[in-house]
């Protein structure tokens, strides 16, 4: 089974698909992770990422595309799959249809964490203390929320129309959020 988590930073997108890949035995995804790794590496891709970060902007299509290819045709992980902020942009969703169906995949489910600017806020000014990420800092958390529902609304509009797309409200307590997917997932 693979599903798409998606919604805006601090949404709680990670903290769902963690819940799931201990539940259904699969792999989370993170795109926010394949960079962050890639920064550490210290490569020019990594100071690219870095300063489209820094900027409030989304990393490179081209990049991100590239580090998920890898991921989708690792054979272990075929069905398996927890996409936690990805896709972002149409191209994105795009490509992510293009790479499944070429290895012989579907998204199974696609959940849309709906959570409003003010809670995003309190999120990520705990998560800045509690996982000390440098990228957690409030101005550039609202230039990425913007930029998010800016650029992300064709995305909402591309999987509204699937049967298997649901909008859940990402404001609700942690375990409530867990409880509402794994009911529609019936597991």
């Amino acid at each position: 089974m693979n599903i798409i988590i998606f919604g805006p930073p601090g949404a709680g997108k990670g903290t769902q698909a963690k819940n799931l890949v201990k539940k259904l035995n699969s792999f989370q995804v993170s795109t926010g992770d394949m960079l962050r790794a890639e920064i550490k590496k210290d490569s020019d891709i990594g100071k690219k990422i870095i300063s489209n970060m820094n900027e409030g902007k989304f990393v490179d299509d081209g990049i991100v595309n590239k580090l998920l290819e890898n991921i989708v045709f690792d054979k272990n992980k075929m069905n398996k799959l927890i996409f936690d902020g990805y896709p972002r942009t149409l191209d994105q969703a795009k490509n992510l249809e293009i790479l499944l169906n070429r290895s012989n995949q579907k998204i199974d489910f696609i959940f849309f964490l709906n959570v409003n600017k003010d809670s995003i806020i309190k999120r990520i000014e705990k998560r800045k203390i509690l996982e000390k990420r440098s990228d957690d800092n409030s101005e550039t958390i609202l230039k990425r929320y913007d930029t998010y529902m800016e650029i992300t609304k064709p995305v909402l509009q591309y999987y509204l129309k699937n049967d298997n797309f649901h909008e859940i409200d990402g404001s609700m307590e942690i375990s409530d959020i867990s409880q509402k997917i794994e009911e529609i997932l019936e597991v």
